[in-house]
């Protein structure tokens, strides 16, 4: 029974934690190193993430600046940030670069906080899929004469009780990502 259960936890909370993952890359008012997280940059012949090409620093709430641990890779990681498409412009400032973070209008922080709603939605529709894969899981246990059925019907209450829970704990961490979107 308790395996079941682990099992589900840590499914769900994988979910969860994917979640906050994806919210930190959203844009809110303030500068924020998490935006640069998925930036692929093409550095000594291969695609490496730019935190393994030098480190990022925000010296000011509309500033981000990366410091190359190679200067010369300086103009490759500007290009990566501009190909990462994420509506900021750097610039090479002699070992450094600088992105300046623009002030978001009333429409962008709308946009964005639409997306965040997104996806947590989409975390919730992940949430449903485990608690449907467990739920088939733990029916099959019992047909199968492997538990009985007061232990089933206990498991899907139990998965269903983490489900809830879960889907709260996303709508939660939504609604104050939205908050610290919206607030100009």
């Amino acid at each position: 029974m308790s395996s079941v259960e682990n099992q589900v936890k840590a499914a769900m909370q994988a979910t969860f934690d994917h979640l906050k993952q994806e919210l930190k890359a959203l844009r809110s008012g303030r500068a924020n190193p998490a935006v640069l997280d998925k930036v692929m940059v093409e550095a000594y012949g291969a695609r490496a993430p730019i935190k393994s090409l030098g480190t990022i620093t925000v010296p000011e709430a509309r500033q981000i600046v990366v410091t190359p641990f190679d200067p010369s890779t300086a103009n490759a990681i500007a290009k990566g940030i501009e190909a990462a498409n994420l509506g900021i412009h750097p610039m090479v400032d002699g070992r450094v670069i600088r992105i300046n973070i623009p002030p978001m209008d009333e429409s962008i922080r709308k946009q964005i906080a639409k997306q965040c709603k997104e996806l947590g939605e989409k975390a919730k529709i992940s949430m449903r899929e485990v608690r449907r894969k467990y739920n088939e899981l733990v029916r099959k246990q019992k047909t199968d004469g492997e538990i009985p059925e007061d232990i089933m019907k206990k498991l899907e209450k139990t998965i269903q009780e983490l489900t809830d829970r879960y889907c709260k704990d996303i709508d939660t961490t939504c609604a104050e990502k939205e908050k610290e979107i919206l607030t100009v």
